[in-house]
């Protein structure tokens, strides 16, 4: 029997429609080559939200959000709303929707394509065969710890703050997912934080460390500084597999890690919430690049981060491991192909736009019928 999911789509700004447009294409193939049947509902977050209804995330969106199986994420933001106030920045459409959905454990994958070693701008030798996954806890810690704000103190100097916040229970959360996910991959954790001056980083590692201990014993478990894990990540970055962290290191390493790459445009991730009563666990999947509203209507964005994040969309909401791994071959053969879109683009190679790099992918998983 097939199984229809809710999937619903935010394309959000900039070059966000663009590559959205291409990963439908792609969840078409599958509904026609799989099990799997979707009814895809469409809406607007971020800028595009603002222009429409004067805020980034209405509770419309929100609703149909945890109605649905999973949502697919493309980009927000621009300078186009680099004046509206602070608390109506596009970014906070999916800051937002990470809060509504309980959506703690964002997953960020890291891998070097053996076609795109020359893509980047690490000696070869150090990236080859590059695969990690960063596990970055995300409705917690700085962004969202409590006192913020700017205030003007009594002799006029301004004072801006932050809170960095995390509870026991929200860092076992988090490291249950990693460590399941280590078992998964038959590889290891490395803890990330700043125990060496931070409370909230003594607490993490303690945490860490005792949940390992009663539980997750069969798997290597290392800590490592946040600061030195900035460092190793480009001496010897394959020395890690899987890196747990809090969200705003994980925000910085992650990024750090996707420039290994070569280019934030071929970088998919995927951030999940607790399994709920139905057994639904809320997911919303995104590329970890920005809007590039640069490049936005030009048809030069790379399709393949979104993309790539269907894919792990098909593996951890619906279960289709075989066609999941399909989408990611037929990803891996248009580079080896030498297709590239200007992000990527390097001496030797096909330079295609967002629509053919799009057709490129469906032609190869035609293949594979």
């Amino acid at each position: 029997m097939t199984k229809e999911k809710k999937i619903l789509t935010l394309a959000g700004d900039g070059i966000g429609p663009e590559i959205m447009e291409q990963a439908l294409h792609i969840l078409d193939w599958v509904q026609n080559n799989s099990a799997l049947s979707f009814h895809v509902e469409k809406d607007l977050v971020g800028g595009a939200s603002i222009d429409q209804n004067g805020i980034p995330l209405t509770k419309e969106v929100i609703a149909k959000a945890k109605a649905a199986d999973a949502v697919l994420f493309g980009a927000v933001g621009g300078p186009k709303w680099d004046g509206i106030g602070f608390d109506k920045r596009p970014e906070l459409g999916i800051i937002g929707l990470r809060k509504e959905l309980g959506l703690f454990a964002n997953l960020r994958s890291t891998i070097v394509f053996d076609s795109l070693v020359e893509a980047s701008t690490i000696k070869p030798e150090v990236i080859k065969g590059l695969d990690i996954m960063i596990v970055r806890e995300s409705t917690g810690g700085v962004y969202f710890g409590e006192p913020r704000g700017i205030e003007t103190l009594s002799d006029g100097t301004r004072k801006g703050v932050n809170t960095e916040v995390y509870t026991s229970f929200e860092i076992e959360r988090i490291a249950r997912v990693a460590f399941d996910l280590a078992r998964q991959r038959q590889g290891h954790v490395c803890s990330v934080e700043k125990s060496n001056v931070m409370e909230s980083g003594l607490l993490w590692r303690e945490v860490v460390t005792e949940l390992h201990k009663k539980e997750y014993f069969d798997i290597p478990l290392s800590h490592m500084l946040a600061d030195n894990c900035a460092m190793q990540l480009v001496k010897n970055p394959r020395q890690f597999d899987i890196i747990l962290t809090s969200n705003l290191f994980g925000d910085i390493l992650s990024d750090l890690g996707a420039m290994l790459t070569g280019s934030l445009g071929m970088l998919p991730s995927a951030t999940l919430g607790a399994r709920q009563q139905n057994g639904v666990i809320p997911a919303l999947y995104e590329p970890i690049h920005g809007s590039a509203p640069d490049i936005a209507g030009q048809g030069k964005a790379n399709p393949l981060a979104l993309i790539l994040s269907l894919a792990m969309m098909l593996r951890y909401s619906f279960d289709e491991q075989d066609t999941s791994e399909k989408v990611v071959n037929a990803c891996k053969a248009v580079l080896d192909q030498g297709f590239r879109t200007p992000d990527i683009m390097s001496a030797g190679m096909k330079l295609v736009g967002t629509e053919e790099m799009g057709k490129a992918v469906l032609a190869e998983l035609q293949k594979s019928v």
